[in-house]
């Protein structure tokens, strides 16, 4: 099976203040939690930054945030300062030296901010959008689920990556956050990963069961955005709080998700912003 990709199409002007799909904005979610979401957001970051592009990462898994956690940081300042008004998103925003990308901390296990008010919500996503501008890719990696935060950070994405395995579990889950969002936003290009795969033979059957769910409750034929293999080099680097590309940059993880960003960045061109 060839994998499929589709060209972003670019909505309005670009402007952040319209209330439109951004193409630069890759948003990753997942049904279910434990597929290895967070760690393909900041491994991700990694290879678009080594590409050239000028890359931000937002931790929006609100209340059980733990990019900062997998990467053995700590952040002077997170979202929490942000929703109690002390700083903006901008100035939350710090460099993370060795994976080349900006980085916006979430707080782990901070409940509330996953209750935020809707108009609270919508203003934060609103400016994390207008500061995706000063970026050539902004990262937003999603908690798991189909809850409200989870729908507007999504809302404004040129691009949603579902992350998946092969656990039925997982599958089932990744079909109802495609339905969900599809009936919410029928024009959102959604596209399947597929992570922990045996091999790349499994990970496109994997994709071809989630396909044909697809397919044939929702005629709605997400694109299969890439396959990454299960590779004990990740947990080793998760354990050492360290980035796969600098530890195993050889890896078969590594170069699936290095070629996953090579095809993201080949839709939309680099910016060149400053």
């Amino acid at each position: 099976m060839t994998q499929q990709f589709r060209p972003f199409t670019v909505v309005g002007n670009g402007s952040a203040s319209a209330a439109l799909p951004l193409p630069n904005v890759i948003a990753i979610s997942s049904g279910k939690g434990g597929v290895g979401k967070t760690w393909l957001s900041v491994t991700l970051c990694h290879a678009l930054a080594r590409s050239g592009g000028r890359v931000l990462l937002f931790d929006g898994d609100l209340g059980l945030a733990n990019i900062d956690i997998q990467l053995g940081l700590a952040p002077k300042h997170d979202l929490a300062s942000v929703i109690a008004g002390r700083r903006s998103l901008k100035g939350t925003a710090f460099r993370y030296e060795d994976g080349g990308f900006d980085i916006i901390a979430g707080q782990s296990g901070a409940g509330g901010l996953a209750s935020l008010p809707p108009a609270r919500l919508v203003a934060l996503r609103d400016e994390l959008m207008a500061l995706a501008v000063s970026y050539d890719w902004l990262v937003i990696d999603i908690g798991a689920g189909i809850d409200r935060t989870v729908r507007a950070l999504l809302s404004r994405a040129g691009i949603g990556l579902v992350v998946t395995t092969d656990e039925p579990t997982a599958l089932t889950d990744a079909y109802a956050l495609i339905k969900v969002i599809k009936s919410e936003r029928p024009e959102a290009d959604l596209r399947a990963v597929i992570n922990k795969a045996a091999s790349s033979r499994d990970g496109e059957r994997t994709y071809a069961t989630l396909l044909r769910a697809c397919e044939n409750f929702l005629k709605y034929s997400p694109p299969l955005a890439g396959v990454v293999r299960n590779d004990p080099h990740v947990r080793d680097t998760i354990r050492q709080q360290a980035p796969l590309l600098m530890r195993y940059p050889n890896s078969d993880a590594a170069g699936d998700v290095t070629a996953l960003a090579e095809r993201l960045a080949s839709l939309v061109p680099l910016r060149g912003v400053s």
